[in-house]
């Protein structure tokens, strides 16, 4: 009860903007989270993903990106329903899909001690990790999906890549 108190209290001091970004995280993990019960191969297509991997050199403000990965991993601590990896990572590609900022999704495999296999995903964004960075290192990569920007690719031309 005291951690809603204190993000209400966050909520009620902080500037206008970051109202706009909190609520835009809170849609975007809410969406996120249907997404996850819908098949990945229609995600992809959703999200206009391709099968590669975005440039880790990238010229844009990286002051975004921090703003976006801190809203993700400040609100999702308050959401009522499931915010993993996934989640959170595909809540941040569609934040920062919007800011027109290329960003690549890493879906990798593990083994836990008792030797189940378990599943991350995280993000990056040029050479700053979105979200999942904490765990990264345990799973090997088996998918990298990207959103890139295009500029000579109209909306509505895009062919799912998976």
């Amino acid at each position: 009860m005291k951690r809603c108190f204190r993000l209400l209290s966050l909520f009620i001091f902080s500037k206008k903007e970051a109202k706009y970004l909190w609520f835009e995280t809170i849609c975007c993990l809410a969406y996120a989270r249907v997404l996850k019960n819908i098949p990945f191969s229609r995600v992809v297509c959703k999200y206009e993903m391709k099968n590669q991997e975005s440039s880790h050199n990238q010229d844009y403000d990286y002051r975004i990106v921090r703003q976006v990965s801190q809203s993700i991993h400040t609100i999702s601590k308050y959401c009522f329903w499931e915010t993993e990896c996934l989640v959170k990572a595909l809540a941040a590609m569609n934040m920062l899909k919007r800011r027109k900022i290329e960003s690549t999704l890493y879906l990798g495999t593990g083994k836990e001690m008792s030797g189940k296999l378990i599943a991350h995903a995280w993000l990056r964004s040029g050479q700053y990790y979105v979200t999942g960075i904490e765990e990264k290192e345990n799973f090997t990569v088996v998918k990298t999906l990207s959103y890139i920007v295009d500029a000579e690719k109209s909306r509505g031309d895009h062919k799912c890549s998976i």
